[in-house]
């Protein structure tokens, strides 16, 4: 096993239409291009690879996508435009975040001190110490694409037209941030009630969604998440309705639709959401009651 950075600017996803190439993955779990490196390097396919963007600044930078190697280096055809001397790999990148989601450079800095990050300026590509795989690895799952939903029909075997995707953003995914939110509000969810707990009893411990409440595309490159003031909790059918829209649509418009079509519940605050309330309260407080 083998693990790659490769390093472009921002430039060289603007030429690959990012937008529609994130889109393209989350559809087919798929993106072959070819990548130049310059030189011949010592790689086999199906190395790891991890897709690093450099931009003028933090919020322009980060880790954005995953994928593998799909070939040998090869080097440029007779008549393609790239220098002769030029060496290629082919890529197939497996998952990729959208401009603006990808993960932070003073996030990665944390995971790793040193200088692993500054070496991949550029189209560039750099080898891996095998130390730092496992932490790359968590990293993504905490705050890379979500897994798709078991329940959610393969792409391929229905019409492209008959699959949906639900985005939701790397705030959503993250675990504090998540288990913050429940403490203060509660597990049921705030547009129509659903409590999976009620529902499931224990198996459906950890079921419920989080929502945050700002779309992302209106936060600057500062932002503090308040996981209180930010997240609320959400079941999957309101939390799917919620980001079918853009933006995503508000607690409040999720209760005029479920009024409209007259399957509202009324709010009945219980002695369960009540001591929610006061342990996140408590826990908040540093212990204190």
């Amino acid at each position: 096993m083998a693990a790659v950075i490769l390093g472009c600017d921002t430039n060289g996803l603007h030429r690959w239409d990012y937008g529609a190439v994130v889109a393209q993955v989350a559809q087919s779990g798929r993106f072959l291009d070819r990548w130049r490196v310059g030189f011949c390097p010592d790689i086999l396919p199906g190395t790891e690879a991890w897709l690093l963007v450099q931009g003028g600044n933090d919020a322009g930078s980060g880790l954005i996508g995953h994928g593998s190697v799909a070939s040998e280096p090869y080097q440029a055809a007779a008549g393609d435009d790239s220098d002769a001397s030029d060496w290629f790999i082919a890529v197939a990148f497996d998952a990729l975040l959208p401009l603006g989601e990808q993960i932070r450079p003073g996030t990665l800095r944390e995971a790793f001190p040193g200088d692993l990050w500054a070496k991949a300026n550029g189209p560039s590509l750099v080898t891996l110490p095998p130390s730092s795989w496992p932490v790359l690895q968590r990293l993504w799952r905490e705050y890379g694409p979500t897994t798709p939903d078991p329940t959610e029909v393969v792409a391929g075997t229905f019409p492209p037209g008959g699959v949906s995707h639900v985005q939701v953003n790397r705030f959503e995914r993250d675990p504090d941030a998540r288990r913050a939110c429940l403490a203060f509000h509660g597990t049921s969810c705030a547009a129509c009630g659903f409590s999976f707990e009620s529902a499931y009893g224990e198996a459906g411990t950890g079921a419920t969604a989080v929502h945050h409440v700002v779309p992302p595309a209106m936060i600057g490159s500062g932002y503090q998440l308040d996981p209180i003031a930010d997240l609320i909790p959400l079941c999957h059918n309101c939390h799917a309705v919620a980001h079918g829209a853009n933006p995503a649509r508000t607690v409040s418009e999720l209760r005029s639709i479920m009024s409209a079509a007259g399957h509202v519940r009324g709010e009945v605050v219980t002695d369960l959401a009540l001591q929610a309330q006061e342990d996140a309260r408590r826990i908040l407080g540093g212990g204190k009651t």
